[in-house]
C-alpha cells in the first residue's frame, strides 16, 4: 500500500537527479574524512616520531596541531554539506512537492 503522491514523487527524473546528486556528494564527502581520519591514525601507528617532534622550543608536539586540523577539516566538510543541502538540494526537493502535490 503507497501513497501515489510518494509513488509519484519517485519516478520524477528532478528527484532521482537529487538522489544521485546527494548520494554522490555525501559519498565524496565521507571517502574524504576516512582518507584525513585513517591518515592521522596511520601516522599515529607508523610513524610516532613525526608526530612527537616538538613545535618550536615549547612542549607541543607536531600531532597535536595535526589532529586540530583534523577535527577542523570535520567541521568544515560538514559545513560544506550544509550549505550546498540547504541551496541546492532544498531548492530542489521544494520544486518536486511543487510538482508533485499540485
Amino acid at each position: 500500500m503507497t501513497d501515489p503522491v510518494v509513488a509519484r514523487i519517485q519516478k520524477n527524473p528532478k528527484y532521482q537527479e537529487l538522489k544521485q546528486k546527494r548520494n554522490s556528494f555525501g559519498w565524496f564527502l565521507a571517502i574524504l574524512m576516512l582518507i584525513v581520519y585513517y591518515g592521522y591514525i596511520a601516522l599515529i601507528a607508523f610513524n610516532k616520531g613525526f608526530l612527537a617532534q616538538p613545535i618550536g622550543a615549547g612542549v607541543t608536539s607536531l600531532g597535536v596541531p595535526i589532529g586540530m586540523g583534523v577535527i577542523i577539516f570535520t567541521i568544515v566538510i560538514t559545513g560544506i554539506y550544509v550549505r550546498r543541502a540547504n541551496n541546492e538540494y532544498d531548492a530542489l526537493t521544494a520544486q518536486i512537492l511543487a510538482e508533485e502535490t499540485k
